[in-house]
């Protein structure tokens, strides 16, 4: 079966000028199965945002390229939703009004909108909030917002870039058991970047451990913990058997 997601010995170099530059991402390989949560973390400067935005179609590859669903990757498309660690909320929108704005754009009745809207508004957990303006809304209220309007334009795939690393560590939690209950009925592909070992095995049916200086597959961990997730999993020995692996991969990566 082809992969959701192919990135094909991608690189990626930025030159600084004057001659100067560093090879951000070398020859980064990895399929992504259709309906798979992949997490991804590695320490800082290993390419993990990198990676993401050349899928995006953010940034270009040096060289290399990344498919989706067999074609490649040229710039942006719809089929692609992308969430970012800042909210990137209209703040004059309510939060109906942000979570429609992208079915609005695409020419979709405003009956048709709102009924999707409200869809997904209640699948995160913010039916009473739909009149609010973003101000009035807590960080994470925020964040589920973003994800709903990412959800109601129907991609194909999610790639999310440190989406809750501005968040305290009980939002966090909360918001990565909702960001599942979500998946499970949506069963979207997603990529999660986090620099959170906890986080991405937690979310991950595998995690992708990076490598810096420059920035490269490292290792591969499946996580073979069922879902749903749950509090009693985190403090399970299975779990913390992939955590400790997943923590040494990424700290200790010559060891590994």
């Amino acid at each position: 079966m082809r992969p959701k997601i192919s990135f094909q010995d991608v690189s990626r170099r930025f030159d600084l000028g004057g001659g100067g530059g560093f090879l951000a991402l070398d020859r980064f390989s990895l399929d992504v199965a259709d309906g798979e949560f992949i997490t991804v973390v590695g320490p800082s400067g290993c390419g993990k945002s990198t990676a993401m935005n050349i899928a995006a179609g953010l940034l270009r590859p040096s060289s290399g390229r990344v498919l989706v669903e067999d074609a490649e990757v040229d710039g942006p498309g719809p089929e692609r939703g992308v969430i970012f660690q800042q909210y990137a909320l209209f703040p004059w929108l309510t939060v109906r009004e942000n979570v429609e704005f992208g079915l609005r754009v695409a020419g979709m009745a405003a009956r048709k909108r709102r009924e999707v809207a409200d869809h997904f508004i209640a699948l995160v957990g913010l039916s009473d909030f739909a009149d609010s303006l973003p101000k009035t809304l807590s960080g994470g209220m925020k964040q589920r917002c973003a994800i709903a309007r990412a959800y109601a334009v129907n991609p194909k795939i999610l790639l999310m870039d440190e989406p809750f690393g501005a968040l305290d560590a009980l939002t966090r939690v909360n918001l990565q058991d909702q960001l599942l209950r979500t998946w499970s009925q949506e069963r979207r592909t997603v990529l999660f970047i986090t620099h959170d070992v906890d986080e991405a095995v937690y979310l991950g049916s595998r995690v992708i451990v990076m490598a810096a200086r420059p920035g490269r597959l490292h290792k591969v961990v499946p996580v073979d913990l069922p879902y749903p997730r749950t509090e009693e999993m985190r403090l399970s020995a299975g779990f913390t058997a992939l955590r400790n692996e997943v923590w040494r991969s990424v700290y200790h990566p010559a060891e590994h």
